[in-house]
């Protein structure tokens, strides 16, 4: 019997009215009763924004609602977030920009902000688990992921030295996840075989594998301080062309080979293809960024009255879920949680 055959039978004008689709989406207690996706406060990691100095935290224009935070503020926005159930965060730095060097190497120092920040985290929050951005365009002058040559172009090899001296001064400092986002070739191998050979095979590796180059990307580049390092130019040479889907499933092929443990496709909602076909091509943990420039559009028109901002937030996360992502990077991480707490 052909699926054709089976369908019409199954679903044919006989079934009608025995089957009646609305009988169940009568009341909100029967919807939630048969619902298939869900998010919690347990699914969502909170990407938070670091900055130095004592002052006040600093507003983002671009992002409504998102801050940078310094180190005291940070610490209380932290406890905030884990009395709402999160209890996994995301660490970007905004670095000042007469640190920035072509060579972005103040992003491996020791005493640096990352590392600093860490370490406060860890100790006041040891059951929080903190996640960082391993890559050097908020370190270095022109706002690439790369080392550049002579000639203006990245040395990917050189690029890898950099990245494993990175990923080893925040592994020591109490980061529990290392989240490579640069997209050089060979990163994920180069970084888990300095971190073994350091005896930190505990650290789990989130490689950024199917990073596209994206016009969502926008508003982060203004919080993190890299879009006039950048100017005009592009990053279409190591991330992702936006057209291709195969090519996804090939970057997580290599990563997973290389030691990666959980991989993240990035933007969210244009990309929900690609998350569906990573989970069910290599059923490992599979996580979604929500990203700025997707988080500030439905902002932008909420504002102008056009949608519903609560809805169109859940809507988003959950769509997240429903094509197979085991966890979201989301800036509407907080304002989730307290919805979520509040219906609950």
């Amino acid at each position: 019997m052909n699926q054709d055959h089976v369908t019409s039978s199954l679903y044919g004008r006989a079934a009608f009215p025995k089957t009646r689709m609305r009988r169940s989406r009568q009341s909100a207690a029967i919807r939630d009763l048969v619902a298939e996706s869900y998010v919690t406060p347990a699914d969502i990691i909170a990407p938070l924004f670091i900055c130095a100095g004592q002052d006040k935290p600093q507003a983002i224009a671009s992002m409504p609602g998102q801050y940078r935070f310094t180190a005291d503020d940070l610490q209380r926005e932290v406890e905030s977030l884990l009395n709402l159930g999160i209890q996994n965060v995301l660490i970007f730095p905004k670095i000042a920009a007469e640190l920035k060097t072509m060579d972005g190497s103040e992003g491996y120092r020791s005493d640096g902000l990352v590392p600093t920040i860490l370490q406060q985290l860890k100790s006041a929050f040891p059951e929080l688990t903190v996640m960082v951005d391993v890559a050097l365009d908020p370190y270095t002058s022109h706002g690439q992921d790369g080392i550049l040559n002579a000639r203006g172009i990245i040395e990917n090899d050189i690029t890898l030295e950099a990245l494993k001296k990175q990923s080893i001064c925040y592994a020591e400092a109490g980061a529990d996840v290392l989240g490579p986002s640069d997209m050089m070739d060979g990163r994920i191998q180069a970084i888990r075989s300095t971190l073994e050979a350091r005896g930190l095979s505990d650290i789990i590796l989130l490689s950024y594998a199917a990073k596209y180059a994206s016009g969502f990307y926008g508003p982060f580049r203004d919080a993190v301080n890299s879009s006039k390092a950048l100017g005009k130019a592009d990053k279409r040479t190591y991330q992702m062309d936006f057209r291709n889907s195969d090519e996804a499933l090939h970057e997580v092929a290599l990563d997973l080979a290389e030691g990666a443990d959980w991989v993240m496709v990035k933007p969210g909602l244009p990309y929900l293809d690609i998350i569906y076909r990573v989970k069910n091509t290599f059923k490992v943990p599979t996580l979604a960024y929500h990203v700025s420039g997707e988080f500030s559009m439905l902002h932008a028109a909420a504002e102008k009255g056009w949608l519903d901002l609560s809805q169109s937030m859940h809507e988003s996360l959950i769509s997240f879920k429903r094509a197979g992502a085991n966890a979201i990077v989301t800036y509407f991480a907080k304002t989730f949680a307290e919805e979520f707490r509040s219906k609950n």
